[in-house]
């Protein structure tokens, strides 16, 4: 009790001292230097349980000098890391070569990722964003927060030993700009345009006089564009939902969000709380390098996103000069490409230049991915138009979010930035509002114009995928513009899907047509996404579960927390019964798989029978279904097909008499068996993730089991099974309000604060994630002080 006092005590003295001398505003001028920042700047930081700073500063240069430094306390290599891949120095460092940093780009080597990075660098693409005056560009609290992030970055190197063995010692720990601080948020704005396509970017070539290469197959690239930019295919996701007052106990909103991010690397969330006495006061998860935060919640307003299906690139089909393929025509007219010279310095070897080629719609690619090629002939070159390139805006719209005081203000702040790239945003507030909204920052393709302007292959791929392929020769093809847009080419706020105050609103990564099944949104242009198709599995359980709890009604926060851990399995009630009674009709017990071979398998009829239908931990039969389901056709074996008058139930009936029903049982059979894994295993036993030398169960399921807690891990039989995860649920947050000052929130960081192994916070969450449990949100001051953990800590540069 003595002990507790002296904490609180000393947190109060530190907390006066610190609060006495705010002014009620920020008034600091942006630094225009470039060379590492430093000067007179500081902050205090309150930790409480688990690691989770509390940032307390009296100007955004101040916060974002308190980030700066917290953030590298627990991921100083993994911010160094992506700092050298948005300087453009991996191949210096690690080898031309060596696999890229996925986290900022797709680029598959690091030379790539360079050439891509450096161009970037040395056209000044950044300077110029950071130049051009708000709402365009970014404001000056978000110039001011980048300048004390680099600030608090790099006071923290100064001050402090590197402990973690992924960078102790390492020459490419460096003091960052607030250039390199807004590279990093640069390269998260263009993941889905120009970071989807550095391969092709920085590989397209004019072709030489003899090039016999061919136009790409129509029906072969809609199928790639359509896989590449299917919901359930990146390697993020999220589901959220958002509860009006008329469903809850007492006239309130609630709000439950989910995300769905990598677990390891520069896109993995990290938590704070940020407060400026008067001006700003806001707790969430912030993407790592960020100075604001991404997903959270305030005394009044709680939002999360999840990633949309709107296309964020579209492509021109430039018609070439038969004398120069690196002239193009336009309206009859030539036009020479731009060249941009880079070059890469290369560990071990000589400086590689290459020299990449721009056009008025943007870069010249030669490919989205390995599977879907786009040839530079003597005739034909694509160029990708990426909306998000010129669009450093993200960063405001959070902070727009973090101030405001009900939905009505989160759809303001989207209206007012325009600056979210590639998700929709479910917000609910304490007066019992709710919002749904796709509001992103998307290429100007109308239906209309697509119809007009799409070349051969675009009319395939437009209806296919969203992907539109516009003659590059015709000036009237041109995007245009919206009057309320804030750029030019990209949809005004007048265009986007929105929903408000629907008894529930949620969404798990399907377009906005169903993100309330009762009020179906419709009239959106199809590069948003589809209407009247058929749902994910992921979707059509989540829209199960919350309609339920919504017409239920009398909902709390517990009843968000319950629903994240219920894991149930929706592919599980739709087949396992069905699957378990066609197994035990099998003659003889047996059945045949891919080899030939005739297989035993009348332990799992019983194990399928008896299963819960969840994927929690202690759940038997979980891991057989699972296994068994990813060996099943998907829908291919579904009797009942789609329907759009029945989007949530179909399609449904596992046709059991078809013969990959029995082959796919037995080859799971074998593979668990020759695994060593028992039929009737616990989940957790065999799904899990390695901590300094310990197991922690992982509950959750893979994405077309259709589990609401999504976990993406990596099967590894030698290794005991799912022995790694991927992707999946992140920084959870299920928050509403009961009346007085304080919300009440409840959040779990899945893969916890640090990824120092040294740290006491590399796994403290992840413990509690496997238990199900949650971190009671300390919000108000009172709840900070009276922290059994308190920990306080006066950082100045």
């Amino acid at each position: 009790m003595r002990t507790r006092l002296r904490r609180a005590v000393v947190a109060a003295v530190a907390l006066f001292a610190a609060v006495g001398t705010l002014p009620t505003a920020a008034a600091q001028d942006p630094q225009k230097q470039e060379h590492p920042s430093h000067g007179g700047l500081s902050a205090t930081i309150r930790y409480t349980e688990y690691g989770i700073p509390h940032i307390l500063a009296k100007n955004y240069a101040d916060l974002g000098f308190g980030t700066g430094w917290a953030q590298a306390t627990d991921q100083v290599c993994t911010l160094a890391d992506g700092f050298v891949t948005v300087r453009g120095e991996r191949s210096r460092f690690f080898g031309a070569d060596a696999a890229s940093d996925t986290a900022l780009s797709s680029a598959g080597r690091n030379l790539s990722s360079d050439l891509y990075f450096r161009g970037v660098r040395e056209a000044g693409t950044v300077e110029k964003l950071m130049a051009t005056p708000a709402p365009r560009g970014p404001s000056r609290a978000v110039k001011e927060l980048m300048r004390g992030f680099a600030a608090g970055y790099n006071a923290w190197l100064r001050k402090n030993r590197i402990t973690d063995p992924a960078c102790k010692g390492a020459g490419w720990v460096r003091p960052v700009t607030v250039q390199d601080v807004a590279a990093r948020n640069f390269a998260l704005a263009v993941l889905g345009g120009q970071g989807r396509a550095v391969d092709g970017i920085t590989a397209a070539q004019p072709p030489a006089s003899t090039s016999t290469a061919g136009a790409p197959d129509t029906r072969d690239t809609a199928r790639a564009a359509q896989d590449l930019f299917a919901a359930d295919s990146a390697d993020m996701g999220s589901n959220a939902v958002a509860f009006s007052g008329a469903t809850t106990v007492n006239g309130r909103g609630l709000l439950l969000g989910n995300p769905h991010y990598p677990w390891q690397g520069g896109r993995r969330f990290w938590q704070s709380q940020q407060t400026i006495p008067g001006e700003l006061n806001i707790a969430g998860g912030s993407l790592l390098g960020s100075a604001t935060i991404s997903i959270g919640h305030n005394a009044q307003v709680a939002w999360s996103h999840t990633v949309a299906t709107g296309v964020t690139l579209n492509l021109h089909q430039l018609t070439l000069d038969p004398a120069d393929p690196t002239r193009y025509l336009v309206d009859g007219r030539p036009e020479r490409m731009t060249e941009r010279r880079v070059t890469v310095a290369v560990q071990g070897g000589e400086p590689v230049t290459r020299t990449q080629w721009w056009t008025r719609y943007g870069p010249v690619v030669t490919s989205l991915g390995a599977s879907l090629p786009l040839p530079w002939t003597t005739t034909t070159a694509y160029a990708l138009n990426d909306p998000n390139a010129i669009n450093l805006r993200a960063s405001d719209t959070a902070l727009g979010f973090s101030k405001a005081r009900g939905t009505s203000d989160v759809l303001g702040a989207l209206k007012h930035t325009q600056g979210v790239p590639w998700v929709n945003t479910i917000a609910a507030d304490a007066q019992g509002h709710t919002l749904f909204t796709q509001s992103q920052v998307l290429p100007r393709i109308t239906d209309e114009l697509a119809q007009r302007c799409s070349t051969p292959l675009g009319r395939v791929t437009y209806p296919a995928s969203g992907v539109a392929i516009l003659d590059g020769s015709r000036g009237d093809c041109a995007l245009g513009s919206d009057p309320d847009a804030v750029q030019p080419g990209i949809f005004g706020p007048a265009k986007m899907p929105v929903l408000k105050d629907a008894p529930y609103a949620e969404n798990s990564n399907d377009s906005a047509w169903l993100a309330n099944a009762e009020r179906p949104i419709t009239g959106y242009e199809r590069v948003f996404g589809t209407v009247g198709t058929q749902r994910s599995m992921r979707t059509r359980g989540a829209l199960q579960d919350v309609s339920a709890m919504a017409s239920r009604g009398r909902l709390t926060v517990g009843d968000l927390q319950a629903q994240q851990f219920a894991d149930r399995v929706p592919a599980g009630d739709l087949a396992a019964a069905d699957a378990a009674k066609a197994c035990a009709a099998l003659p003889g017990g047996t059945a045949t798989g891919s080899d030939g071979r005739a297989v035993d398998v009348r332990e799992a009829c019983g194990v399928l029978a008896a299963w819960d239908r969840t994927a929690n931990t202690d759940s038997r039969g979980a891991l057989l279904f699972d296994r068994l389901w990813r060996k099943l056709p998907g829908s291919s074996l579904l009797k009942v097909p789609f329907s759009a008058a029945d989007p949530v139930g179909t399609p449904n009936t596992l046709n059991t008499d078809a013969p990959a029903f029995a082959t796919a049982l037995a080859d799971t059979v074998t593979e668990l068996r020759a695994a060593g894994v028992p039929l009737d295993s616990r989940l957790g036993e065999h799904q899990f993730v390695v901590r300094n030398g310990k197991r922690i169960a992982v509950p959750g399921g893979t994405e077309s089991l259709g589990v609401w807690n999504k976990v993406e891990p990596v099967w590894n039989p030698a290794g005991g099974g799912y022995t790694e995860v991927t992707t999946g649920s992140s920084y959870i947050q299920a928050v509403g309000w009961d009346g007085g000052r304080c919300p009440v929130a409840r959040t779990l960081l899945t893969y916890s604060q640090s990824s120092n192994p040294n740290s006491p916070h590399f796994s403290d969450q992840t413990r509690l994630f496997s238990a199900e449990k949650w971190v009671t949100s300390r919000f108000c001051e009172k709840d900070i002080l009276s922290s059994p953990a308190l920990r306080v800590v006066r950082v100045r540069s």
